[in-house]
């Protein structure tokens, strides 16, 4: 049995599953020793609309993963996406006070980035730093110690709805557990697929998801912008259950046995079996139907995707290419659709740089979960452990403003 705070839990609650992953660290080690998943009906695209179902989908899937990693958990860093997210770049200037840039001045120069009018509805997620410039000096990842008058911040930052978030961190208390953070799912997919010479030449990560499909570039190792795209997996499933007539499990059935993006390559005899809608006799057609239903649906999804790159101006930021995971990049074809709608070069995205069970989770479907205890345990991890974003009973923003105001207060002091 690990100790506990060696332990750090991901947890994916996405629309179409639930999944909880544990790992240990050890050094600059990170080894997988548990996974539990379980399908989620409390969900749609990517926001909570059943606390309930949700609930009992979390006790599940993190029972399934105390049973496999053989310890209790009770704190996790859980994954946010859906619809409302949005993000936009910033910028803040400081004058620094001493003969050198301390991390006093970092945290200053950050503040002034995040004074932006947000909504009352909406709340800030992450604040992620791109490049700091001291004095006309660019491209700094790290100014402490450096000499300067004026330190200058780009920053990402990403917001979210109230609501949504709130009601992540209220399913996980009922569910008996501790909220550290709530990361953004494509940044922690982002620890878990890319490579360090991905993030540093510039790639568009794309995380397929049943309810939503996710984009987040990279570039100089740094995040340049992300993107919710309100079109996923599921959006398939009802195009195949309307096309052919099928019940809705059924038709999530016939996508991942027999779905292929690419209608040409597949043969004019193969044929699949399809359930009648009213329990009647099932019939046999074309497994062509299948592609010719589902290619302009996915098309369609990367053709959007492609238009936010070049309307965000960032296309100059995807010289690597783009690399898709989750678990819509498991069909048959999809990175050959990718390639010919963005004439980037693409690849499959599966986690790496783990230890332990690397061969369960060695699949795009868990590159979410994963990547939240790499994220984890790289940005708050047992030596690094910052202060708790959320707690049961801490989850207002009166509360946090107050708790923030404190410790400036004691700064001051």
């Amino acid at each position: 049995m690990q100790r506990q705070e060696e332990i750090v839990v991901g947890l994916d609650i996405g629309t179409t599953k639930i999944c909880a992953v544990v790992g240990t660290v050890s050094g600059k080690d990170i080894n997988i020793i548990g996974i539990g998943t379980h399908p989620s009906i409390g969900l749609r695209k990517g926001v909570v609309v059943n606390i309930e179902s949700t609930v009992e989908s979390i006790k599940k899937a993190v029972e399934e993963a105390e049973l496999m990693a053989g310890c209790e958990i009770s704190s996790v860093y859980a994954g946010i996406a859906g619809g409302h997210i949005m993000g936009f770049n910033s910028r803040g200037i400081v004058a620094v006070k001493g003969s050198e840039i301390t991390r006093n001045d970092v945290d200053r120069v950050i503040d002034a980035a995040r004074a932006v009018a947000i909504p009352m509805d909406r709340e800030v997620i992450h604040v992620l730093p791109q490049e700091y410039i001291v004095d006309d000096q660019t491209g700094i990842q790290n100014p402490v110690g450096m000499s300067g008058v004026r330190l200058e911040a780009k920053v990402h930052i990403v917001t979210g709805a109230v609501t949504s978030a709130h009601n992540i961190v209220k399913c996980a208390n009922r569910s008996g557990l501790d909220v550290c953070d709530i990361i953004l799912e494509p940044l922690a997919s982002g620890e878990a697929v890319l490579t360090d010479e991905e993030k540093e030449l510039g790639t568009a990560l794309l995380d397929l998801g049943g309810g939503t499909t996710d984009l987040a570039i990279f570039s100089g190792k740094n995040i340049k912008h992300t993107f919710v795209l309100a079109l996923g997996g599921n959006n398939l499933t009802n195009d195949i259950a309307i096309g052919l007539r099928s019940p809705h499990a059924e038709a999530e059935k016939i996508k991942i046995k027999y779905g292929t993006c690419v209608a040409r390559n597949i043969s004019g005899e193969e044929t699949i079996e399809v359930p009648a809608m009213s329990g009647g006799k099932s019939r046999k057609l074309p497994r062509q139907i299948l592609g010719e239903i589902i290619e302009p649906r996915v098309e369609e999804i990367f053709a959007l995707i492609n238009r936010e790159i070049f309307r965000s101006g960032m296309e100059r930021f995807v010289s690597s290419g783009m690399v898709i995971t989750g678990g819509g990049a498991l069909l048959d074809g999809i990175t050959e659709v990718a390639e010919s709608v963005s004439n980037l070069p693409t690849r499959l995205g599966k986690p790496q740089g783990i230890g332990g069970l690397v061969d369960v989770v060695n699949n795009p479907m868990y590159a979410t979960g994963v990547g939240l205890v790499l994220y984890g345990a790289r940005h708050y991890g047992p030596k690094n452990r910052g202060p708790q974003k959320f707690r049961i009973r801490d989850t207002n923003i009166f509360n946090r403003i107050i708790n923030r105001m404190k410790r400036w207060f004691k700064d001051v002091i």
